[in-house]
């Protein structure tokens, strides 16, 4: 396996830009020399395929390829009926041979993405709390050219244990038939098999290990060696995020005088019908009774109009204005294509790329909305009154998919966008149509 992953590239920075091209060829952002190997480590219940599964939502939406690899799962697959906690006693035979035959499977698939289907960056989920199961996958990543990096979760608080066994034995496919008392005590008990040879990451033994420990999912943090761009850029996402029950209402503006008349961009306030559609909105947010709930809006007036109608404080985010559309401001599609037809057609073939003269292009946009991701993740309620190109992308982000997934979904009456109740990864999308009736979908 060749450790260069990026034609030359440098170590720390985005890849240069790509020439405009038709021949489709896969340009990603990259910003790694050689892969990532992201190690969990910590007892159950301790958050790790929370994380796991936001840190890799937030890298692929940043454009670089990111894959789990639950080792649990591994486990379901192979056996398909769980008995009980005695599978994970230390001195059951059985249950070590299945559990390591599953974690070199799970590592077997790692070093086949990372080198056969040009991943940039692995999640390895699985408890890995000794510290001779965290040596032999540093040298695993060392064999094969990857830098390894560790993720400690550690609890402590009696109360946000208590959370996550709710939450794990609710939703974990190893308790579906057990009643719920009955999963919280085996539970338990699968927690305490791994207690007595549990080995944290400590300050002096891992001194030359990459990590970040996590104390009581965000109370505190050590972080040690960090050693690239990448790893510096998961260490402040993992810095941000929260378990916090909240809910993100995403809405794109009511429609603009621009809108009626088909032209893109500008910067007109609302129509008739779309000061109708901030009353209805109004309406719509006040019978949610979202505590405490802020409202963020961009610089432009039919963002600033729609928010007006709540009769509430807003803040103003530059960084929420609409894609900028450079010389196409403010233009039809039609006339686009009349007056510049070569971009018209160069859009057409890689529209996530392709960069508007003197404008942006939506992979500019998504570089642009990462500090409102990351300050989503820090806040509670919060409702965003944004754009038909902004909400494509902050779409993406909280439905897990790359933001060039999302471009050409049709926004065109999806005014009132989607609530996200981020305690119970549930997805609730609420439709604000023309008729001002509110319908879930």
């Amino acid at each position: 396996m060749s450790v260069s992953r990026c034609g030359g590239g440098g170590g720390g920075g985005s890849g240069a830009r790509p020439a405009r091209s038709v021949q489709g060829r896969d340009w990603r952002v990259c910003m790694t020399n050689c892969p990532t190997l992201i190690v969990m480590v910590g007892l159950p219940a301790r958050g790790k395929t929370y994380i796991s599964k936001k840190l890799t939502r937030y890298l692929n939406w940043i454009g670089v390829p990111t894959k789990e690899f639950n080792v649990g799962q591994y486990r379901r697959d192979l056996v398909k009926t769980y008995k009980s906690f005695e599978f994970f006693l230390p001195d059951n035979e059985e249950g070590l041979k299945i559990r390591k035959q599953c974690a070199l499977a799970a590592l077997n698939d790692v070093r086949r993405y990372l080198c056969e289907e040009n991943g940039h960056v692995a999640v390895f989920d699985a408890t890995n709390t000794t510290r001779e199961r965290r040596e032999t996958i540093y040298k695993f990543g060392e064999e094969n050219g990857y830098k390894t990096f560790f993720v400690e979760s550690v609890c402590v608080d009696p109360e946000v244990i208590a959370a996550n066994i709710v939450q794990v034995k609710l939703g974990s496919p190893d308790y579906v038939d057990c009643g719920s008392d009955e999963a919280a005590e085996d539970f338990m008990k699968r927690i305490e098999c791994y207690k007595n040879s549990y080995e944290t990451l400590d300050e002096n033994l891992d001194k030359d290990l990459s990590y970040i420990k996590i104390m009581d999912v965000g109370r505190s943090y050590l972080v040690n060696r960090v050693m690239d761009h990448i790893q510096s850029r998961i260490v402040y996402y993992l810095m941000n995020i929260h378990v916090t029950p909240r809910s993100i209402y995403l809405c794109r503006h009511g429609e603009s005088e621009l809108n009626l008349k088909g032209r893109i961009g500008g910067d007109t306030g609302l129509s008739h019908r779309g000061k109708k559609f901030a009353k209805s909105l109004a309406q719509f947010i006040n019978e949610q009774n979202s505590k405490d709930l802020k409202v963020w809006t961009s610089q432009m007036k039919r963002t600033i109009q729609t928010a007006e109608a709540l009769g509430v404080p807003y803040e103003q985010w530059k960084v929420l204005n609409e894609i900028d559309a450079g010389v196409c401001e403010e233009m039809t599609y039609e006339e686009i294509q009349e007056h510049y037809p070569l971009e018209f057609a160069l859009r057409d073939q890689d529209k996530y790329r392709y960069r508007y003269p003197k404008g942006e292009s939506y992979e500019d946009l998504v570089q642009r909305l990462e500090p409102v991701i990351m300050e989503l993740e820090r806040q509670e309620n919060v409702l965003v009154i944004c754009h038909q190109a902004v909400m494509r992308c902050l779409l993406a982000y909280f439905l897990d998919k790359p933001a060039g997934n999302y471009i050409c979904l049709n926004m065109e009456n999806f005014h009132l966008g989607q609530s996200v109740t981020i305690s119970s990864n549930h997805y609730f999308m609420c439709i604000l149509n023309e008729q001002e009736k509110c319908c879930s979908s």
